[in-house]
């Protein structure tokens, strides 16, 4: 298999060398190969391709074309043959004494897999339950390090950055809190589905971060912005991610009732309610 794809993003073949439950709903696997010293990124909210097996494939089939033909080629792969693709967030990366990755981290975020569940799992959170040691899959990523796959760019300037994530864009925003200076007034709001889904962030930020529980009756995401009073500044910045009816809900708070200038917002829609993956990127949403 082939490793190159046209720059800045590459294929890399690894493996799992670990898995650690975070909560109930949160789960991280580490992820190592002999080729991700080639692995660039400044982190934040570092947007990846990752592609799991089918059933009974031992590793994910993915095409060797090189350069951008390998979309259409992965498109005409038997469905039964071809590897799930699903797209994630670089939670951390590890590297060496000289520099070069030597193990990246993903934090899943899993539906449907506990008992009684009201809807089945999807691929990725079956895999990533079940997930073990030696498991292989394949990575899209970064080999520049500043690249068009990370959204968090706040404008030189920025005194104060609102955030908002559910649990999907979980580890993207605790990564963005990790990296912001000491100093950087924040508001954030992220939500989970249940108190032991908390991952408290290590921030040198003054960072005012509220939790929203939903099996403990926390308001609706809208509705705890809507209400509450934000820093007055001058040079606000916007981050919201998860849901995608949400994340256009609470992006036309911002710009009509905040008055937030809608250049200085960015919002991605992680998912949407009732639909998979295969089906928005049918309709050119993936």
């Amino acid at each position: 298999m082939t490793t190159a794809v046209a720059t800045p993003f590459r294929f890399f073949s690894l493996q799992v060398v670990r898995t650690r439950r975070l909560g109930p709903s949160l789960v991280r696997v580490s992820l190592t190969g002999p080729d991700l010293h080639a692995f660039a990124s400044d982190g934040r909210d570092q947007s990846l391709s990752l592609f799991l097996p089918q059933p009974g494939q031992s590793e994910p089939a993915i095409p060797v074309e090189e350069g951008d033909g390998w979309w259409q080629a992965w498109r005409e792969l038997p469905d039964d043959v071809r590897a799930v693709m699903r797209s994630y967030t670089l939670r951390a990366l590890r590297r060496d004494a000289h520099g070069s990755t030597v193990e990246i981290d993903i934090d899943f975020a899993l539906h449907g897999v506990e008992p009684g569940a009201a809807a089945p799992a999807g691929p990725a959170s079956r895999w990533a339950s079940q997930a073990g040691p030696g498991d292989r899959v394949v990575v899209l990523g970064p080999a520049v390090a500043d690249n068009k796959a990370i959204r968090f760019r706040p404008p030189v300037g920025a005194d104060l950055v609102v955030m908002w994530a559910d649990e999907t864009a979980l580890p993207a925003a605790t990564a963005i809190l990790e990296s912001l200076p000491a100093g950087t007034r924040a508001r954030v709001w992220l939500e989970v589905p249940h108190a032991g889904d908390r991952l408290e962030p290590l921030t040198a930020a003054d960072a005012e971060i509220t939790w929203l529980v939903r099996d403990e009756g926390a308001p609706d995401a809208l509705d705890a912005i809507r209400a509450a009073e934000l820093p007055h500044t001058r040079a606000p910045y916007a981050w919201i991610a998860g849901e995608s009816g949400r994340v256009k809900e609470l992006r036309r708070h911002l710009v009509r009732e905040r008055e937030f200038d809608r250049r200085r917002v960015t919002f991605v829609g992680y998912w949407r309610r009732g639909m998979t993956e295969e089906q928005l990127r049918e309709r050119g949403e993936g």
